[in-house]
């Protein structure tokens, strides 16, 4: 899963600045359980590939985000 959308991020499916999929709407397309999906968001936090805003979702890391 991380993976997938480590490479959606990387060849542009999601560009800097969009949203990438909530931990909800990953569980609805990779049928996978809420636990994982949360490891997934972690790991793309920790990674620099996105920035989650309270309220709003995560997103894509633009240049100076932080």
């Amino acid at each position: 899963m991380y993976e997938i959308i480590r490479g959606r991020i990387e060849d542009g499916t999601y560009p800097p600045g969009s949203r990438v999929p909530s931990v909800v709407e990953l569980l609805g397309e990779f049928g996978i359980a809420t636990g994982t999906g949360q490891k997934v968001h972690r790991q793309l936090r920790a990674d620099g590939l996105i920035v989650t805003v309270p309220g709003m979702g995560s997103f894509v890391r633009k240049d100076g985000d932080g």
